[in-house]
């Protein structure tokens, strides 16, 4: 197809004239054109595009012939015939410069005078021999070309031609009024042996001779029916096309009825109010209308100017009537450019146009002020004009005159001196199934070796990854070769899409995208003594071509070796007997279409004996067309197939599959079918010799489809997508594409017998095909994009601002969909499924689904009729066959307006329903959609029912982005925001969720209210980290909505803590800003009870990943124990540690700022988790790098990453297990370990968790210390085995606000898990003998001891927390408790040490005040989260 690429070119006329160029005619080969003005015959010639010589008519010859005003060249190109105004025809001879003289010197022709023709408008149509001229008063005159004078004149009057509806009913004499008609336009077509004429009264015709020649008795002519308003026509000799302009503006296209002899609309050409609403009506009449000179596009442009492309069969490409070519940048609207006259270039690649005088001379008036100005009036002003002829460049696809390229998936275009291809770079993509750059590289140009490709591989996956991007790889054609041969007549590309090859006027050549390089013949002479006829095409590393050689003077069948250099001594040669008019391959065969109208079949057979391998062909089958084909002209394309009806047999043998069962022929747009006759007896493949194979013969033809322009189909096979692998695909202009789609039966039950085999479905699609892609479902192809520069705007517009810049775009689209509704509307359900199962695995199949529910969904709830037999029942029914029924419908209902919903739902199912299963499968994210249409259909209580369901699930299975939305969505319910829906939440994506992000959003303070602690009030005030909804109508319907959030948030926290999940509490709590101690200080009594130590204790391990401790072999006999390096090692080590051991994780905070007033003992607790947490953040920032990847990685895989190696992590300089050991040893250059010493303390880090687990548990430590619910504190220090928190829980417990449950809770509590150790887990053993004085004492004080409350008194109020001092005092042990802490195990001790950056020494004893700070007076307090 042919794409506009580009700016158009203006071609100065070098002769300044006052006249003006009105009139262009191209030679026969359009290598030359005569351009005409009043008194001046010009000719230019197409490449480089110059005049070369021109003809002025003297003022006394103009006198007498008038002006001139049409031209015709003889098809010689000897001749050319100028009609004047006066009713002379003036014949000029062309002669060619003899060889002495300068390329394009001028040698001006002699003028001879043919006869007077009565001073009548002359129109003028070129015969072989003869000229036929049109005369103003109803007659037609032959003339001879070489005739004098009135010698071997003819006249015909146009009454005379008796003019019928049909030729069948032609003999009852003339039937026509044509009384004062003259023909005001005529054509002659070849293949229709007739001219198309336009009569003056706009009515149309075709005339045919009923014998050779014309006289009047012998012509017959034919009219069609209620058409009174045509103006021109041109004529289509490869389609036997009649394109009728009209006064209308549309363009109406005839054929003739073969049988009947009559005239028959095929399709109209016209622009349609849907694209052009604004002009589609305002056109005026046609003016011209030009085919291109491969007959497959239609050029037309109008009174009111325009030029608009269409395909043959009616498919629109181009026009310049509206977008870019009609308004600037600024929507003002520019006036169309008006065209007097038009014609293609030399195979299409240009349009020459001259536009109408006015226009032209208003740019070249203003072209010349701007000269002007430029020169400052230094040279005078020209008294005449430069004519100007505008060339338009134009890309075309090979299919257009190579349609031998169908059975490939590249889109290939190629320009006058370049290719288009879509093929990738096989540097990225490595090349499809039949080559193998990296084992087999050719030894000669470093490309890789064909190999037979084999036929199941998928040849279409590696293309795949083409369609990405939509940029073309542009191949330069060597300059060598255009000099000599342009223009470029036919191009071929390979299968791989790795070759290509390129035929010009003479000899051929080709490219590797391997080597990018191109291989020329390196003797000319060869190149020059052949020209390629029936095309080219490639067979694995071969090119086949079909050409004439000039020496022999014989057509020939040839194949070049791709690696070998190009040269007929290395070619295979066979004589063929007949000029080939078409080439194509199929497998191993090749099929030629010659044109005695015979179809030749050969085999290929590659030979590796001779040192380059050769290719040998052999003559197979010969089958003669004679009698169905008119004329070989109309041979469109010829294709080998595997396709078949299969009539009487069933296709059991796959390799059938493979073979080549018919022949497909397009016959000026009628498909035709031959299949080989399996009607006689048939005898197995396997009773047969290989060499004596007799070919089966082909049954008579079939027509398939009409209006055919392109056919692809394919010779590979593939048992799972054998619905789209044979099938045939069909383009068909206006009418979109078709397939021809075979039925199989399903589960290889037996066939209906009145089923047919296959099925012809039409479809419609927004591109113009130019390749498809078998099993991606993929249609390829190209359209033309425009860009504006009309910036450029000075005194006048140039071209570059009146034209928009025009590029072509790759392009795609999905058809899958069509061919599935297109089987539902037939019933054939059971053949969709089958088909969209073998594409259930494409990427875009569930977009497949989507558009085929809103397509059926757009037309049948649009309709203004009842739909008697509507189709979306049976679409949704097909799309639950599919697990993704449910977003398909969803998202298909986004994308819908609102309107349409109900009729949506009421075939689909209640979305109620839909929610419902949505959640059963948990699909939570699909449910969230459906909450959206819900909250538009139903009234808000269902809505809230439904979310509350979703949110509840969400918070259970963690999804906290959608727990998000799910409280915006339930806030704004409440307080009727909901004009806008909320937006779906978009697929999950991993958060962090496994190291609470709690410090990083909000940091916690503890400030006091006068409330006192047993009332129970709190004052929450909640920040969630959601985008906030618009201003509320009303603060109490806000805090009712809030109140409903908070219960559901509470009970998902109470239910968590019952579970005793806390990993998952803190990540809800983090996730979704819960405020954890606030709640935890009211539930501190309830559910924030530990019922079983025990249990608590192994969930945990087992959530946090934490190991069970164990008992070394050698613990009794310790080294440690002799306390020789007990203390340095155990502060070395620890103050090494505890950098890592609190909350080092990649968090900023500020430090915690608290208001001094009286302190609680619940205060104690705060201040010291406090402390706690400052100096491990204060630490962090230090050290970020180091932790911030074990932060952020989730805890995946659970057992191999936790070994010694792990456990060294908690370090603070390196986590190299060696690192650390040496650095203890720097530290303290006395401390020498013996090797049991090490396995001690390698057994004490192997019995430690993951970093990121420690991080947790200190967070959840610090919270729960804060809303002082010891019994939890309890537990965490035992799995941390931290016997200061023991201690300090211990501690406080004897403060007389603690309830004497918790105190009972904690002694039971600890008593179980000692026996639970004695038994089940010995490891603990020994921290607990460690705490063993603390349970003692525990013990005591349930025997009814008290404690004086002296030791609770407070002291040094004044410190501040934001300072290094109230850091410094605030978390030490007492010096006792440090004393002993080192005693037993040095390793698993106070985690509660100053952070590494203090220089105090821990052996410093500190006053007990400091430890232990506590308010005079009770007093409740206030959590805020900032």
């Amino acid at each position: 197809m042919y794409f506009l690429t580009g700016w158009p070119r203006r071609l100065l006329c070098p002769l300044r004239s006052e006249e003006e160029p009105f009139h262009i005619q191209p030679s026969s080969q359009r290598f030359y054109f005569a351009v005409l003005s009043e008194t001046q015959l010009s000719v230019w010639f197409s490449r480089p595009s110059v005049l070369i010589v021109s003809y002025i008519e003297s003022a006394k010859a103009a006198a007498q012939f008038g002006f001139y005003q049409k031209a015709e060249w003889k098809p010689d190109d000897s001749m050319i015939a100028v009609a004047t105004a006066k009713g002379y025809i003036l014949l000029f001879d062309v002669l060619g410069g003899g060889d002495d003289k300068y390329l394009y010197e001028p040698v001006y022709p002699r003028a001879e005078l043919a006869g007077n023709l009565h001073n009548l408008k002359i129109i003028l149509q070129s015969l072989q021999e003869d000229l036929l001229v049109c005369t103003a008063d109803g007659y037609l005159h032959v003339l001879h070309w070489d005739g004098l004078g009135s010698n071997g004149r003819k006249a015909i009057c146009l009454t005379t031609i008796p003019f019928s509806l049909d030729l069948q009913s032609a003999r009852g004499g003339p039937s026509l009024d044509l009384e004062g008609v003259y023909i005001r336009c005529m054509e002659y077509c070849v293949t229709l042996d007739g001219f198309a004429v336009v009569l003056s009264d706009g009515r149309l015709g075709f005339i045919t001779p009923l014998s050779n020649t014309i006289t009047a008795d012998q012509l017959q002519g034919v009219w069609a029916a209620d058409v009174t308003d045509g103006t021109c026509v041109a004529v289509n000799n490869k389609y036997r096309l009649m394109a009728f302009g009209c006064a209308s503006g549309s363009v109406l296209v005839y054929m003739i009825d073969t049988t009947t002899g009559s005239m028959q609309l095929s399709h109209k050409l016209e622009l349609t109010p849907k694209h052009y609403p604004d002009i589609y009506n305002k056109t005026g009449p046609v003016k011209l209308i030009c085919w291109s000179p491969d007959y497959s596009v239609a050029m037309v442009t109008w009174e009111c100017g325009g030029l608009s492309l269409w395909s043959v069969f009616g498919a629109h490409l181009i026009c310049t009537l509206g977008e870019d070519f009609a308004y600037r940048s600024d929507g003002t609207k520019k006036d169309p450019i008006k065209i007097s006259s038009m014609s293609w270039g030399a195979e299409g690649y240009h349009l020459w146009v001259l536009p109408i005088k006015q226009e032209r001379r208003r740019q070249e008036e203003q072209q010349q002020q701007q000269d002007e100005e430029e020169e400052e009036m230094v040279t005078p002003p020209h008294s005449s004009l430069q004519a100007g002829i505008l060339q338009f460049h134009f890309i075309k696809s090979a299919l257009t005159v190579n349609p031998c390229t169908s059975n490939q998936e590249q889109v290939l275009l190629h320009g006058e001196d370049r290719l288009y291809l879509t093929c990738g770079d096989p540097t990225q993509v490595n090349s499809t199934s039949d080559t193998h750059p990296h084992t087999h590289i050719h030894p000669r140009d470093g490309s890789p070796l064909h190999h037979p490709p084999n036929p199941d591989s998928s040849l279409s996956q590696g293309l795949s990854t083409l369609l990405g991007h939509k940029h073309w790889h542009v191949v330069q054609i060597h300059s060598t070769y255009l000099e000599s041969n342009w223009p470029i007549r036919f191009a071929a590309i390979d299968t791989a899409g790795q070759c290509m090859a390129v035929a010009g006027r003479r000899g051929f050549a080709h490219y590797s995208l391997f080597t990018r390089k191109w291989k020329l013949f390196g003797n000319i002479t060869q190149e020059q003594n052949m020209t390629v006829t029936g095309g080219l095409a490639w067979w694995n590393d071969f090119v086949v071509v079909a050409c004439y050689n000039f020496i022999d003077q014989q057509e020939q069948l040839r194949l070049y070796q791709r690696s070998t250099n190009l040269d007929n001594a290395f070619a295979s040669v066979t004589k063929l007997h007949s000029d080939t008019l078409l080439l194509n391959v199929f497998r191993d065969m090749v099929i030629l279409f010659r044109a005695d109208c015979s179809i030749c079949l050969y085999s290929i057979e590659r030979r590796n004996d001779s040192p380059h391998p050769t290719a040998s062909v052999e003559l197979l089958q010969e089958v003669s067309m004679s009698r169905y084909i008119p004329h070989p002209a109309l041979v469109v394309s010829v294709t080998l197939t595997s396709v078949r009806t299969e009539t009487g047999i069933t296709l059991k043998a796959p390799q059938q599959a493979c073979m080549a069962e018919s022949i497909m022929l397009n016959l000026a747009g009628q498909l035709i079918m031959l299949q080989r006759d399996r009607s006689g007896p048939q005898v197995r493949e396997k009773e047969t010799p290989a060499n004596n194979k007799k070919l089966l013969p082909f049954c008579p033809p079939v027509v398939l489809a009409q209006c055919v322009e392109n056919v692809w189909t394919t010779c590979r096979s593939n048992r799972k997508k054998r619905h789209l692998l044979e099938a045939l695909w069909l383009s068909c202009g206006e009418a979109g594409m078709k397939v021809w789609l075979p039925l199989f039966p399903r589960d290889h039950r037996k066939p209906h017998s009145f089923l047919s085999r296959r099925i012809m479905l039409p479809f419609h699609i927004n591109i113009y095909p130019l390749a498809v892609l078998f099993e991606d479902a993929l249609v390829l192809g190209a359209t033309n994009e425009t860009v504006l520069y009309d910036g450029l705007q000075g005194s006048s517009e140039p071209l570059e601002a009146v034209f928009p810049y025009c590029t072509v775009e790759r392009t795609s689209q999905i058809y899958l969909h069509h061919i599935l509704r297109q089987l539902l509307v037939r019933n054939l359900g059971e053949q969709a499924l089958m088909l969209a199962q073998s594409c259930a695995s494409l990427p875009y199949f569930p977009h497949v689904m989507e558009l085929m529910v809103h397509v059926v969904l757009e037309e049948e709830a649009t309709s203004r009729e009842p739909i008697p037999d509507p189709l979306l029942p049976t679409v949704a029914k097909f799309i639950t066959e599919f697990p993704l029924f449910l977003q398909t419908i969803v998202h298909c209902a986004r994308k819908t307006e609102y309107a349409l919903w109900n009729y949506l739902f009421a075939a689909v199912g209640n979305p109620k329903d839909l929610f419902e299963e949505c959640l059963m499968a948990q699909d939570l994210d699909t449910a969230a959609s459906y909450l959206i249409i819900l909250q538009n259909m139903e009234v808000p209580a269902v809505s809230r029912q439904h979310a509350t369901l979703l949110f509840n699930t969400a918070l259970e299975q963690g999804k906290w982005d959608l727990c998000r939305h799910m409280i915006r969505f339930l806030k704004a319910i409440g307080s009727g925001e909901m004009e806008t829906p909320p937006p779906t939440p978009t697929t999950q994506e991993p958060s962090s969720t496994g190291g609470f992000e709690f410090f990083r959003n909000r940091s916690i303070s503890l400030s006091q209210s006068a409330d006192s602690i047993t009332t129970g009030k709190f004052n929450l005030q909640k920040t969630f980290s959601m985008p906030s909804g618009p201003p509320v109508k009303g603060r109490d319907v806000e805090c009712a909505e809030n109140m409903y959030i908070d219960m559901m948030l509470w009970r998902h926290a109470r239910h968590l803590l019952e579970q005793v999940r806390l990993r998952d509490l803190g990540c809800f709590s983090a996730q979704l800003g819960f405020e954890l101690i606030g709640w935890l200080c009211r539930e501190r009594n309830r559910v924030a009870r530990v019922d079983d130590f025990v249990s608590a204790l192994k969930r945990l391990h087992k959530d946090f990943l934490w190991p069970f401790p164990v008992i070394p072999v050698g613990s009794l006999s310790s080294p440690l124990k002799n306390g020789r390096c007990r203390t340095v090692l155990s502060t070395r080590l620890l103050k090494s540690q505890s950098a890592d051991s609190l909350l080092n994780s990649d968090m900023d905070t500020a430090p915690p700022q608290a208001t001094p007033s009286n302190h609680t003992w619940i205060d104690g607790l705060g201040q010291r988790a406090k402390d706690m947490d400052t100096a491990s953040s204060a630490h962090s920032n230090q050290h970020s790098p180091q932790t911030h990847d074990a932060f952020l990685s989730l805890l995946t895989n659970k057992g191999n990453k936790y070994s010694v190696g792990s456990a060294t992590d908690l370090t603070e300089t390196s986590s190299v297990v060696d690192g650390d050991w040496t650095m203890v040893d720097e530290n303290s250059s006395t401390l020498s370990l013996s090797q049991a010493e090490l396995e001690h303390i390698s057994m004490e880090l192997a019995n430690k968790g993951p970093h990121k687990s420690q991080v947790q548990l200190r967070y959840l430590l610090h919270v729960f210390m804060e809303a002082g619910c010891l019994e939890w504190c309890v537990v965490i220090g035992l799995i941390l085995r931290d016997a200061n928190v023991i201690k300090q829980v211990i501690g406080f417990l004897d403060s007389p606000e603690v309830p004497q449950e918790t105190v009972q809770s904690v002694r039971s509590g600890l008593l179980a898990v000692e026996t639970w150790a004695s038994i089940d887990c010995l490891g603990y053993k020994p921290f607990l003998n460690l705490i063993q004085p603390q349970l003692q004492r525990l013990m005591d004080s349930a025997a009814g001891e008290q404690v004086q409350p002296e030791a609770f008194q407070p002291s040094s109020q004044s410190s501040k927390l934001g300072g290094s001092e109230g850091l410094g005092g605030a978390a030490l042990p007492r010096p006792e408790d440090s004393r002993g802490a080192a005693a037993p195990l040095g390793l698993a001790l106070p985690s509660l040490e100053p952070a590494g950056g203090f220089s105090r020494p821990p052996s410093e004893d500190c006053p007990p005040e400091q430890t232990e700070e506590q308010g005079e007076e009770e007093g409740a307090y206030d959590c805020t989260l900032s």
